[in-house]
């Protein structure tokens, strides 16, 4: 396999990765965002080629001539490597707001982090406070999946006796990041903000989790926590690090930042945002109130419990269509398929009931135990049922609080998809699932929301987040009386959508 080396300024960061690469592919893993899902419409993506040549085509120039961007620039979402690069991240020069509007804010002094602690990934981000560049970025895997990749798994191992050890090895995780983040550079850190599920919230600060663990699955000890970097054993010099306070139950502070990133809390108009990572967390409403809920999705999106799952990382299968009479996989970092990832697993189950190859029960028609996807990758009866069952989940959720709103899908404006995957899912496939039954015009895929709220919140004082919690209120989804029955009738696939 040949490779290609890539440069990203002002990081300095280099990536070795195979020739003919997409640079979506490699640029999420940074925390660039694709809010028009990879179609070139935003120019969001943008990037400035300092050294080498990136190739365009008709549709590509075609969009950077609607977008008023001179020759040196691309977008990384229609772009792919073939030679050696050195680019410059457009994002990196100043945030994007998740509504598609310039961030607006009061520049202030020194240097910030912002932290996504994740159920399954970690990202953290160097800001300067006085510009809003983006100085370096770290990602890496939380190191608590050895207890189980589900908070379920965690809060077990938590309470029969591995809690001290949980929150010891987040806590070196990040603080090592942090090491790396600010590594020769001759400044200290005056801020963090640390973002988060609720268990990832009270594992972190050392807090009682039993409450967590048995309904109604509510803590006292929700609110923003506060710590030094000595308390934390950091080697860093930093005594303003928080942790930002949970809405409810397990939705964390992590959707605290996504309603703020995405505006919805500000706007008369019906949103709806729709986190799709380990936990599938779902937030409705207006300016006037917001519902919010926590569905048990399970980790399948995040290609946990699948036979061949994995991240969204090279090797992945990451979109999957039908070809003439075939099955074509596209694979993240154009090698061969090792797995399976998300947006790649959403793709196979619609493609598949389109060829009917799969029952309104998930039921493989053929009797076979295995659909073969590519080489190596196949998905297993058992890979189906856990699709179902996270697709109902959401679906379950949606019904639910939309239902408590008052309102009908038809009239909800927009449709926020966030999460790990977020940049891949194809939008109509997810559809014809029967996940979401909204138009796809009215979706808006995000990426990492709870990131870019992060570093929102680094801008802004502590009170930032008090109208926002205001006017949110958790829903117990388990408590409703119909729940079951919802979920059995969201379970199976509706077929009259093909």
């Amino acid at each position: 396999m040949q490779t290609v080396r890539i440069k990203l300024h002002p990081l300095g960061k280099e990536l070795s990765v195979a020739r003919g690469s997409s640079l979506i592919d490699v640029l999420h893993e940074f925390g660039v965002e694709f809010p028009c899902g990879g179609k070139g419409d935003c120019g969001k993506c943008k990037v400035k080629i300092l050294h080498g040549e990136i190739p365009l085509d008709k549709i590509h120039s075609s969009r950077l001539q609607e977008l008023g961007l001179p020759g040196e620039w691309r977008l990384a979402c229609m772009s792919h490597v073939d030679g050696d690069i050195v680019l410059e991240v457009g994002q990196y020069e100043a945030m994007i707001q998740a509504d598609e509007s310039l961030f607006s804010f009061e520049p202030g002094e020194g240097y910030g982090v912002a932290v996504d602690l994740g159920t399954t990934t970690l990202v953290a981000q160097l800001m300067d406070l006085s510009t809003a560049k983006v100085l370096a970025v770290e990602t890496g895997l939380n190191p608590q999946r050895r207890w189980g990749s589900d908070l379920v798994s965690r809060l077990e191992a938590a309470l029969t006796g591995s809690k001290e050890e949980l929150t010891r090895v987040i806590r070196e995780e990040i603080g090592g990041m942090l090491n790396r983040l600010v590594a020769g550079k001759e400044f200290s850190v005056n801020r963090v903000v640390i973002v988060g599920n609720s268990v990832m919230h009270h594992l972190f600060s050392g807090s009682d989790i039993r409450l967590l663990s048995f309904f109604p699955f509510e803590s006292p000890d929700m609110g923003i926590k506060h710590f030094s970097a000595g308390e934390l054993d950091w080697n860093i010099v930093c005594n303003n690090i928080s942790f930002y306070p949970c809405i409810g139950s397990f939705v964390g502070s992590d959707i605290l930042a996504g309603i703020h990133a995405t505006g919805m809390w500000r706007r008369k108009e019906i949103s709806v945002l729709v986190d799709l990572g380990t936990n599938g967390e779902i937030v409705a409403g207006n300016s006037d109130r917001l519902l919010c809920a926590s569905t048990a999705a399970g980790p399948a999106f995040e290609g946990a419990r699948i036979s061949r799952g994995m991240l969204a990382t090279t090797g992945a299968i990451s979109t999957v269509e039908q070809v003439g009479a075939d099955i074509s996989c596209r694979v993240i970092g154009n090698v061969p398929a090792e797995g399976i990832c998300g947006s790649g697993l959403i793709d196979a189950i619609a493609v598949l009931l389109d060829r009917g190859d799969l029952g309104d029960f998930g039921e493989i028609l053929s009797g076979d135990p295995e659909v073969i996807l590519a080489r190596n990758v196949s998905l297993t009866a058992r890979d189906i049922q856990e699709f179902q069952l996270a697709k109902a989940a959401i679906a379950t959720g949606l019904d639910i609080i939309l239902r408590k709103l008052g309102v009908h899908a038809e009239e909800v404006a927009r449709v926020y998809i966030a999460g790990a995957f977020g940049n891949y899912i194809n939008l109509e496939k997810m559809v014809r699932t029967g996940m979401m039954e909204f138009a796809p015009g009215h979706f808006r895929k995000l990426g990492n929301t709870a990131l870019m709220g992060t570093k929102m919140f680094l801008f802004s004082g502590e009170d930032a987040t008090d109208p926002i919690l205001d006017l949110t209120r958790h829903v117990s989804l388990e408590s409703e009386e119909d729940f079951q029955d919802i979920f059995v009738e969201n379970l199976t696939f509706n077929r009259s959508s093909s």
